[in-house]
């Protein structure tokens, strides 16, 4: 992993980006998700994600222009396909970075309710002031 790092330049970190961006859309990565399994036409793609099929072809437009996705045509339908095994490892890596992100946020939330649990329990009772009335004095 480190040669492929070392590489990096501003072209190759451009088209990284417009790949994540391209991933950045909940619709578009359901599409994604589902292509990354089975090819599947534009009219099964827009009934997965609830969407007309002019909005669908949108997404799978932009998915198209970042390489994620491949089609090809079978009389007047279109079918789409993820271009390979690495989309679905791009989906799985941002689920493991979610669920990392999420459960260290959980840690550093449990450790903040547990310090001032701690805290709360080392500052000594006061007493309780008992106030005397005027009739006392």
């Amino acid at each position: 992993m480190g040669a492929q790092v070392a590489s990096w330049d501003e072209e190759r970190a451009e088209r990284s980006v417009a790949v994540l961006k391209a991933v950045a859309d909940p619709s578009r990565y359901r599409l994604l998700w589902a292509l990354s399994e089975h090819e599947l036409p534009v009219s099964r793609l827009a009934e997965l994600i609830e969407a007309h099929v002019a909005a669908t072809s949108q997404h799978l437009a932009k998915l198209r222009a970042a390489g994620l996705v491949t089609s090809r045509r079978e009389g007047t339908r279109i079918f789409y396909r993820a271009t390979g095994p690495q989309v679905r490892t791009l989906l799985e890596s941002a689920v493991l970075a979610t669920d990392e992100a999420v459960a260290a946020a959980d840690a550093e939330l449990a450790g903040a309710v547990e310090a001032a649990a701690a805290q709360e329990r080392s500052v000594p009772a006061r007493a309780a002031r008992v106030r005397r009335t005027a009739t006392e004095h």
